[in-house]
C-alpha cells in the first residue's frame, strides 16, 4: 500500500479492519479532493436525497460517514441532529470540522456500535457497503441501535451486492425486522468521471424498522 498515492483500487483491496485504518488514516486528510472531487463522486448526494424522500428524519447516525461528505448534504436539506460513525479516527477529525455533527462514534461496526439501543430515527450509509469494507453481517448492529419505525438508507456497490449475498439477507430480515423496503440503483460517478469504475452503480436500498 503506497503511503503517497491511496486510490480506490487499494481501497477495494482491503482484507481487514486494521487494513481499513491504515489507509483511512493516510487518505482522510485529502479525500475530498483527491478521491471524491477528483472522480466526481455522487453517490453520497444520491443517498442523502433518497433518505429524505422517503421521509427520513433525524436524530440519524451517518454510518461509514468519512470525511462527512453525506452528512453534509443532509444537513444542507434539513435533516439533524446527525452523529457520525467511522472506523478511522482520522476520517471523523476531518468530518467533525464541517460542523454539521452532533457526535462522532470511532467504531468497528463488526464489533458493534456503544450506542445505546433505539437512539434514532434515521440510519444512512454511502460508499461504506462496498468492495474491501463492510457486508451485510453488521445490519443486527444497525437494527439494534434504530428505533420502531426508524427509516433507512444504505448504498450498497451492485456488483458487492450479489457477490456477498445481500439480497437473501434483506429477504430474511423481511420475515419480521424490517418493512417497506425497495431499492433504487444509481450510478456512483458522474459525467467527468474516468477510469475503470467510471460507470459502477449502487442499489440505495430502503426501508423501515419494524
Amino acid at each position: 500500500m503506497s503511503k503517497n498515492t491511496p486510490d480506490l483500487h487499494t481501497a477495494y483491496s482491503l482484507k481487514s479492519p486494521e487494513e481499513n485504518k491504515r489507509l483511512y488514516a493516510e487518505w482522510a486528510g485529502d479525500y475530498d479532493d483527491s478521491f471524491a472531487a477528483l472522480n466526481d463522486y455522487q453517490l453520497h448526494i444520491h443517498t442523502a436525497r433518497a433518505f429524505v424522500g422517503a421521509g427520513g428524519q433525524g436524530p440519524v447516525l451517518d454510518v461509514g460517514a468519512g470525511t462527512g461528505l453525506c452528512g453534509a448534504v443532509l444537513a444542507g436539506l434539513g435533516v439533524g441532529p446527525i452523529d457520525a460513525t467511522d472506523i478511522s479516527g482520522e476520517m471523523l477529525d476531518q468530518a467533525m470540522r464541517k460542523d454539521i455533527y452532533r457526535d462522532a462514534i470511532e467504531a468497528d461496526l463488526n464489533q458493534g456500535l456503544p450506542v445505546p439501543r433505539g437512539s434514532y430515527a434515521g440510519v444512512v450509509s454511502s460508499g461504506t457497503f462496498t468492495h474491501g469494507h463492510l457486508g451485510p453481517e453488521v445490519f443486527p448492529a444497525l437494527l439494534r441501535v434504530a428505533r420502531p419505525g426508524a427509516q433507512f438508507a444504505l448504498s450498497i456497490n451492485a456488483k458487492h451486492f450479489e457477490a456477498l449475498g445481500f439480497a437473501d439477507t434483506f429477504h430474511r430480515l423481511e420475515a419480521g425486522q424490517i418493512g417497506n423496503l425497495s431499492f433504487t440503483q444509481v450510478r456512483i460517478y458522474g459525467d467527468l468521471a474516468a477510469g475503470p469504475n467510471k460507470d459502477d452503480t449502487a442499489q440505495i436500498a430502503l426501508f423501515e424498522k419494524m
